[in-house]
């Protein structure tokens, strides 16, 4: 939904002064579908703000302030808490990658795009197929030369119903990134194995930074258009 619908939107559940209970479900439900960072909720805010004020000379003045208030309370269930919004480093040896690929993977609500050399370490994949069994809308591009090897869990994936494509290229599909519901990034050199994690030096950073999440959001569905079927 773009910015005029959402503002069109707000201007209808203000007509008459009041946010009732099906106007707060019909709203939440499509500022859940729509991706919103702490910036573009400080312009509804902002805006919700500016509706209210120009009611305010009108009789209906109190019922809109009513309105601002409960609006507010519903923008406020959609905010990322703070320590979300925060970029964080992850490094291996050691859990610490892991835990950060399983939590998000834990948390995630509407969609998982994964693109990744290979998927090798039954943790991950279990998480994965979870978030499937959920209703979470998972993707997955893979390397076509790692499906064969052994351990790997693409065919398993593939095989649960979830969509899977994979680079039939001479060259490596050797990215290591997600994005989640569309407002988190996660990348680095990870690989989504056990040795990753139990031998080798990597890293991995989790970030909802905007403009990062947007820029591999759509390199995930160019990749993903040019795959084809």
């Amino acid at each position: 939904m773009d910015t005029e619908e959402l503002d069109q939107a707000l201007s209808a559940t203000l007509e008459d002064g009041r946010l009732s209970r099906s106007e707060r479900g019909a709203l939440f439900q499509v500022l859940s579908e729509t991706p919103l960072d702490a910036g573009r909720l400080a312009q509804l805010r902002a805006r919700a703000f500016e509706l209210a004020r120009e009611r305010v000379t009108e009789p209906g003045a109190r019922a809109a302030l009513d309105w601002l208030e409960d609006l507010n309370k519903l923008l406020t269930r959609l905010e990322v808490p703070a320590d979300n919004l925060t970029s964080r480093a992850y490094f291996s040896p050691g859990d610490g990658c892991l835990s950060a690929v399983v939590a998000e993977l834990g948390r995630v609500r509407k969609t998982a795009d994964l693109c990744v050399f290979t998927i090798t370490d039954d943790r991950i994949s279990r998480e994965i197929l979870a978030a499937h069994q959920r209703g979470v809308q998972v993707r997955v591009i893979s390397d076509n030369d790692k499906q064969g090897d052994e351990g790997s869990d693409i065919e398993r994936l593939s095989r649960a119903g979830i969509a899977v494509k994979l680079d039939e290229t001479e060259a490596h599909m050797h990215h290591k990134f997600a994005v989640f519901d569309g407002a988190r990034l996660l990348n680095g050199s990870y690989n989504w194995t056990r040795s990753a994690a139990a031998r080798n030096e990597e890293n991995l950073v989790v970030t909802g930074e905007t403009k990062l999440v947007q820029t591999f959001a759509q390199h995930f569905a160019e990749m993903w258009a040019k795959l084809g079927h």
